[in-house]
């Protein structure tokens, strides 16, 4: 009754297969195949073992317009918590727009609009009586902005998904906070030889108040068909990635992240699988293929 105290922790949900739906964190991203549209899904359940951890799925879809004009459609379900469970749901859509800076050197910048839905549920809980504890459910806005620089090699983009903080409250006491997060996500892919890809890439995350994070991540793709993969999230996780080209133009990819923190000791890890599709829709890729390997 006479000691409180203030924690902070985890708001937006991880992603360590963050390079095959730059989207989701960043509007300017552009798959830049006229023509060819790419959809996918992606599935993560955090720290399984622990009752009440995150899951987390997304759906998304990058449809080219243009060779300027690129659009993405996001839907993203995450949810915490067990007996008092919080859901947020999102559907955002992108609009970026490139600018050629030379023959190999592009420059790309987006928007996010779109609307996140918050709620708590506690109706599941042996708490009664007590106003907090009271179901609440709200709908915002979501606005986001990025620019993406890119050549056939290399990526750095820079990108805020959520510019408009915003809260969920009852009966005027705030239960839910969610506040504007900054992501640098950088990559290169080097030629190692006719078969072998090198796929090193980082994301950087920062949100005021909180300490700054980043994800270290390197993939050997051969034969542009199986890809293997470590990455290590700072003070966080080791991961261990494949993916597998099934069918022409179908990938499917899993991730396995160990914990490395005090959490080790209480849950078994955490599971994260992608699906995604491309297809030609009129069959311009042919006519103006640039195919890139992020």
């Amino acid at each position: 009754m006479f000691v409180g105290c203030c924690a902070f922790a985890q708001q937006e949900p991880h992603y360590t297969q963050y390079m095959y739906n730059m989207s989701i964190i960043n509007p300017a991203y552009m798959i830049n195949e006229p023509g060819l549209v790419e959809v996918g899904t992606l599935y993560r359940t955090q720290w399984v073992g622990i009752d009440g951890a995150p899951k987390t799925g997304n759906a998304f879809a990058n449809i080219p317009l243009s060779d300027r004009i690129e659009i993405s459609l996001n839907y993203l379900n995450d949810e915490i918590g067990g007996n008092i469970k919080q859901t947020e749901n999102v559907l955002n859509i992108d609009a970026a727009y490139k600018i050629r800076l030379n023959e190999t050197l592009n420059l790309s910048f987006g928007m996010k609009v779109g609307f996140d839905h918050l709620s708590t549920n506690s109706h599941q809980s042996n708490v009664s009586g007590d106003p907090l504890f009271n179901n609440a459910k709200k709908t915002v806005l979501n606005i986001g902005a990025g620019v993406f620089l890119f050549k056939e090699k290399y990526y750095v983009g820079l990108s805020s998904p959520n510019l408009l903080p915003n809260d969920l409250d009852v009966n005027n006491d705030i239960l839910y906070q969610n506040a504007a997060h900054l992501f640098l996500i950088g990559g290169y892919v080097f030629d190692i030889n006719d078969d072998f890809k090198l796929k090193p890439s980082t994301v950087v995350k920062q949100t005021m108040g909180a300490p700054l994070s980043f994800d270290i991540s390197t993939n050997v793709l051969y034969q542009e068909k199986f890809e293997l993969g470590v990455s290590y999230r700072y003070q966080d996780a080791v991961t261990a990635m494949v993916g597998i080209e099934v069918l022409p133009d179908l990938r499917v990819g899993y991730a396995y992240d160990f914990n490395t923190s005090v959490l080790n000791d209480f849950n078994s890890g955490s599971h994260e699988f992608i699906l995604t599709y491309r297809f030609d829709v009129l069959g311009l890729s042919k006519k103006y293929s640039s195919p890139r390997f992020y």
